[in-house]
């Protein structure tokens, strides 16, 4: 059975979470759902990112100042994830356009309201904000920070599946080993594990286990997500094996079959 809520774990900071989340579910709305990204890591914040204007509501408002207000109340479109929002937020030609559309349900408060979303009440309503996202979208992906607070275990531990975003290196590998054992604390379990490449670097553990997927570095830039939403290169391809992974799902999205040329490039 396919799974609709996916939980995206970061095994460390800055392991590409945010933006593989983004891109998950772009590959989704590429292929016709409508996808949400929420945002579990509420420290950093960094969904709000992808979403332009003015961010009011948040998430953490409606699970404290605003308990009975509608999660579609704090949704925004992700720039470039299709439907309307998405075109007119690019108000270009080609924009894409996709089947699905990617909502972003964003983290941008205040530190005072942090801390009161941080709480294990919060944290309850978060799961029920995740199973309510559930019944709007064909897909969530939720952003967690590593799992070391009351939010990140809500979301392991709610979600159909969780996934490991790890660097593409030994510490990475080493962090992901961490955050099973962590996630096994709480009750919960990891799928699969996406392990991210960094731009510019040469470290490579080495690893091709089972449920393990790699995938290429990107251009890091905000304004440069998603790129699967039109790309038909190694790194697209790579997003669309680990939605498969992730959701346990087969995407119909076809890619051109490549020329000779880049059939054996070096």
């Amino acid at each position: 059975m396919q799974a609709t809520t996916l939980a995206l774990v970061g095994a460390t900071g800055g392991a590409g979470t945010t933006r593989t989340a983004v891109e998950l579910a772009a590959m989704g709305a590429r292929d016709g759902d409508d996808v949400a990204v929420v945002d579990a890591a509420f420290t950093t914040q960094g969904l709000s990112e992808y979403v332009t204007g003015r961010i009011d509501p948040d998430l953490t408002a409606l699970l404290t100042d605003d308990p009975d207000a509608e999660l579609s109340a704090a949704a925004y479109p992700v720039v470039g994830g299709g439907g309307d929002g998405g075109r007119a937020a690019n108000d270009e030609d080609d924009a894409p356009d996709l089947p699905g559309r990617v909502d972003a349900v964003p983290a941008r408060a205040p530190f005072e309201r942090v801390a009161r979303a941080k709480t294990a009440e919060a944290a309850r309503k978060l799961e029920r904000r995740i199973d309510e996202a559930a019944t709007t979208y064909d897909a969530v992906v939720v952003d967690a920070a590593p799992v070391g607070s009351n939010e990140a275990v809500a979301a392991a531990t709610t979600a159909d599946r969780a996934v490991a975003v790890r660097p593409a290196t030994v510490h990475g590998r080493d962090a992901a080993q961490r955050l099973r054992g962590r996630i096994a604390d709480v009750g919960g379990s990891l799928d699969a594990t996406l392990a991210v490449e960094r731009p510019g670097s040469d470290d490579d553990d080495g690893e091709e286990g089972d449920g393990v997927v790699r995938v290429p570095a990107t251009d890091t830039e905000v304004a440069a997500a998603p790129t699967v939403a039109v790309g038909d290169d190694a790194y697209t391809r790579a997003v669309a094996t680990a939605y498969e992974a992730a959701f346990d799902a087969t995407l119909d999205v076809e890619f051109p079959e490549p020329g000779l040329v880049e059939r054996f490039a070096p």
